[in-house]
C-alpha cells in the first residue's frame, strides 16, 4: 500500500484541492527542505511554550502540506527544528481533518508489523516499502496545550511514525537497505549540485 506523502499522488492531489483547513487566516506556504540538506538530520527540540507563534507555525505547516500535496509534515521539513508535526489522512472525497501533534512521543508499539510503500515530501518522487509496528500509542499536546493520547493503526500509525522519525533526524530511507539508500542519496546530491550550478 502506498503512503501518499509525496507530491505526485493523484488521490492526495484531488483531496487537497478541496475543503478548508479551518485554522485562522493569513497562512503561508513555506519552501520544503529537500534531501541531501543536512537540516533534515537535525534532532528537533521540544516546544517549551505553546503560543500564537506555534499555532501560526502549525497553520503554515498545514497550508504547506495541503499545497504539496501531502498527508503529513514535520516542522523540520520547513527548516524549523521544533517537535511539531501535522497530519491529515482523510480519504479522497471526505472533509479535511487536520491534526496537530506537539511534542509527540510514542509510548507503546505493537509486536505486529505492517508494510506500507512510503514517500516523503523531502525526497520527492521516490517510494519504498517500509516495515513498522502495525499499531502505536502516542502521547502529545494539542494546539491549545492540552494533553492527549491516541491509539493508532493502519495509515495513521505509519504516518505518525514517519513524521516522528523526522523529529529525530531519521528519514524513511534509513529503514531500507544501505545499497538503495546510498543510491537515493547520490541521486539527490547530484540533483542539488545541478540546481546550484544553474543558480550561479
Amino acid at each position: 500500500m502506498r503512503y501518499p506523502e509525496a507530491c505526485d499522488v493523484a488521490s492526495a492531489n484531488s483531496l487537497r484541492r478541496g475543503g478548508k483547513i479551518g485554522y485562522g487566516s493569513g497562512m503561508t506556504i513555506k519552501p520544503l527542505i529537500i534531501l541531501p540538506d543536512p537540516v533534515l538530520r537535525q534532532v528537533s527540540a521540544p516546544v517549551e511554550t505553546i503560543d500564537d507563534d506555534i499555532r501560526r507555525l502549525a497553520d503554515d505547516m498545514l497550508e504547506t502540506m495541503y499545497d504539496a500535496p501531502g498527508i503529513g509534515l514535520a516542522a523540520i521539513q520547513i527548516g524549523v527544528p521544533k517537535r511539531l508535526l501535522v497530519l491529515d489522512v482523510t480519504k479522497e472525497g471526505e472533509e479535511r481533518s487536520p491534526l496537530v501533534f506537539i511534542n509527540p512521543e510514542i509510548v507503546h508499539s505493537s509486536g505486529e508489523r505492517s508494510v506500507y510503500e512510503e514517500g516523503c515530501l523531502s525526497i520527492p518522487d521516490y517510494y519504498a516499502e517500509v516495515e513498522r509496528p502495525a499499531a502505536i500509542t502516542v502521547k502529545y499536546l494539542d494546539r491549545e496545550g492540552r494533553k492527549h493520547a491516541v491509539e493508532a493503526d493502519g495509515l495513521l500509525a505509519t504516518c505518525l511514525q514517519h513524521e516522528i522519525d523526522h523529529l529525530n533526524g531519521v528519514l524513511f530511507i534509513d529503514h531500507i537497505s544501505k545499497l538503495k539508500r546510498d543510491m537515493v542519496i547520490r541521486k539527490f546530491t547530484k540533483a542539488a549540485k545541478v540546481r546550484g550550478s544553474r543558480a550561479i
